[in-house]
């Protein structure tokens, strides 16, 4: 049995930029353990498993360690592999139903417009061992779903994070954001890291910016924002905050196409 398999670049509009992710088409359900096995074998931060459904199709995500239940650039490489392939048509949303819930992408203007669930962040003290593990002085910290968000008082100070990922990667949560607000070409920018899932650094993570955008949105006064993933392939994206909703756009670009041959 082969099942086709498509690397995508997510959040990028050049070859070798933004996040890869894998995206493997099926026909039916396939085990848990198997979907496992083939994302460590990808060994990307991201591989997504997709079959049709009556209403869409059916999505999954996977890094190299663990199933994760929200992904931003994989879902974005997904929909734009059934636009670019002719899958769906282009001038109707897709439907993805996923472990949250009903999410939509849109062909866009050669864009890809995710529908996604906006993250409320609560603010909290930071656990015992976080900023230490960072190395930063935070401004803000909060709980944000999975994750922690960690707001300091520049871009450049994002940009210099250099973690200590034994550490960060003892804490029990899925990843953490650290984000400050850019004096440059963006609203803000972010970086964002997930050693216990086995992503020391994500490239660009489009589910952390469900929790990003509302706070950028409050602090900033406006509900569209452009935003930077300041990682080493680095990633940009464009941000609207609809109500309970966060619409995230971006582009993509196919960069490998293959078989599984299991």
């Amino acid at each position: 049995m082969t099942h086709s398999i498509i690397q995508v670049d997510a959040f990028a509009d050049q070859p070798f930029t933004g996040n890869p992710a894998a995206v493997c088409l099926l026909d039916k359900p396939a085990s848990e353990d198997w979907m496992q096995a083939v994302a460590m074998e990808m060994n990307l931060s991201e591989t997504a498993f997709l079959y049709p459904t009556d209403t869409g199709y059916n999505l999954r995500w996977f890094t190299p360690a663990s199933e994760v239940n929200l992904c931003g650039h994989a879902t974005l490489a997904s929909a734009f592999v059934l636009f670019s392939d002719n899958l769906v048509d282009k001038s109707k949303p897709v439907s993805f139903l996923t472990k949250s819930g009903e999410l939509k992408a849109s062909y866009v203007d050669g864009f890809i417009e995710l529908d996604f669930p906006a993250i409320k962040s609560v603010p909290c003290s930071p656990p015992d061992g976080l900023l230490e593990s960072l190395g930063v002085q935070a401004q803000y910290v909060a709980k944000a779903g999975e994750d922690y968000m960690v707001i300091v008082s520049s871009d450049e100070i994002v940009k210099d994070v250099n973690p200590d990922f034994n550490l960060l990667g003892r804490l029990p949560v899925r990843g953490v954001a650290v984000s400050g607000r850019s004096r440059f070409d963006f609203d803000f920018v972010s970086r964002f890291f997930a050693p216990l899932y086995g992503i020391n650094e994500d490239p660009v993570t489009g589910s952390a910016h469900c929790a990003l955008a509302p706070y950028w949105a409050n602090e900033l006064g406006k509900t569209k924002l452009s935003a930077y993933q300041a990682s080493a392939r680095g990633g940009k994206l464009s941000l609207e905050l609809k109500g309970d909703r966060v619409l995230l756009s971006g582009k993509a670009v196919i960069t490998l196409r293959g078989k599984l041959h299991c």
